[in-house]
């Protein structure tokens, strides 16, 4: 009998390599000269580079490395999908297995963490201001990149930490506020400022233009999609992926009455929803979406972990009814092909099948001294590739201002 793991609320999902293991994995290393795992990297953290630091023991130049090229260098190592980027590229493949790039750059910055480096620096002013409205991945990069060049940022958030989709809608299983928080701080080692649980509308936008040289916009897909026409979404117990996993990371974990608890989607968000609820002690947990097991969005590594909490997964099947009177009941749900027909008893009903724009920034785009990048530009991507975005929107930007 498969025996079920039983992890409190934020305990890791999966623990690191140590010292021995680390430096095995490293000594794995090809040492390619012109490394396709690094073309492979969106943000270009070059793990060709910090693992031949990491292979010849010089851990805090892999630290170097990670941070200068990758301002969420911590928190990528624990989400970034490096199956399907750099690990995919790396040139073991063709020999046994590739290279855990993403457990080496956890431990490269695991010592930057443990040693208290500071790397980065802040630079002499160039006299210029710029806002950037969102504290997610693509936020922090545009105002790391920034700062570098000696621009004086503001960075501005509704929420009362910074961190947006990595504090908010991550489990923190799988992305500590420890691993944040550091990311955090290697932003403001560069003299970035945040004003927090400050909500920037329409009119607040129209100021800071006039106030700033430059304002970026990166507030991302901020709001939960639901499945439109499905009868019973009003009814209580019903909330949304975004909504259920900012409620727990606030809480703690320490949610209450969930009782029975059925998931809609096949994401990373779904997964995350799943091992949360199982987590905060939910008296069971199913997954349904409507893609089969080869066609879900959400990670292998994902999925086996929800698997191994003993989550139920209920593929090529979608909702078409909820029921219930004032508080939801059930989930009626039926298959993609066929006539087969699931009913589930539910209390609480969650929906992960996708974000939106808030309505506040619906259709923008960059304009005059507004510029618009992340998942905002780009409809919602990874964490990693909101980072090159930021990159690359902070090169423009500071084109636009001469620097």
């Amino acid at each position: 009998m498969t025996k079920v793991r039983q992890l409190p609320y934020g305990e890791p999902a999966e623990k690191g390599l140590n010292v021995r293991l680390v430096m095995e994995e490293a000594s794995r290393c090809l040492l390619c000269e012109d490394a396709p795992c690094s073309h492979d990297c969106p943000a270009g953290t070059d793990p060709g580079r910090f693992i031949r630091s990491i292979r010849f023991r010089n851990f805090t130049g892999a630290c170097k490395t990670i941070r200068h090229n990758n301002i969420l260098g911590a928190s990528c190592a624990e989400i970034c999908p490096q199956e399907r980027l750099c690990e995919k590229a790396c040139s073991r493949c063709g020999i046994d297995k590739p290279i855990q790039i993403g457990k080496l750059q956890a431990f490269a910055m695991e010592q930057e963490r443990l040693l208290g480096l500071k790397i980065l620096e802040a630079a002499p002013s160039c006299g210029k201001k710029v806002a950037c409205i969102g504290a997610g991945p693509s936020g922090l990069a545009v105002a790391a990149e920034l700062a570098k060049l000696g621009v004086s940022v503001t960075v501005y958030d509704e929420n009362e930490k910074a961190g947006g989709m990595l504090r908010y809608g991550i489990t923190p299983s799988r992305l500590s506020d420890e691993i944040i928080d550091q990311d955090i701080k290697a932003v403001e080692s560069l003299g970035v400022k945040f004003e927090l649980s400050r909500r920037i509308d329409k009119n607040e936008l129209d100021k800071l233009v006039a106030q700033y040289d430059a304002v970026y916009v990166g507030v991302g897909l901020s709001a939960s999609k639901m499945i439109p026409n499905l009868k019973g979404t009003d009814l209580k117990g019903v909330e949304t992926a975004l909504a259920f996993l900012k409620r727990a990371r606030i809480a703690g974990g320490k949610i209450e009455d969930l009782g029975r608890v059925v998931i809609i989607g096949g994401g990373d968000v779904a997964m995350d929803c799943a091992s949360t609820a199982k987590q905060c002690g939910a008296k069971s947990v199913y997954v349904a979406f409507i893609e089969t097991l080869e066609t879900m969005p959400a990670s292998k590594r994902e999925l086996d972990y929800i698997v191994d909490l003993g989550v139920p997964v209920i593929p090529a099947f979608k909702p078409v009814q909820l029921n219930g009177e004032d508080h939801v009941t059930s989930v009626e749900l039926a298959a993609m092909e066929g006539n087969s027909k699931i009913t589930l008893d539910a209390d609480t009903v969650i929906f992960a099948v996708g974000q939106k724009v808030q309505d506040d920034y619906k259709g923008m785009t960059s304009d005059g001294k507004i510029f618009v990048g992340g998942d905002l530009a780009n409809g919602g991507k990874t964490v990693v590739e909101a980072v090159a975005s930021g990159k690359d929107i902070a090169g423009e930007i500071a084109k636009f201002l001469h620097i």
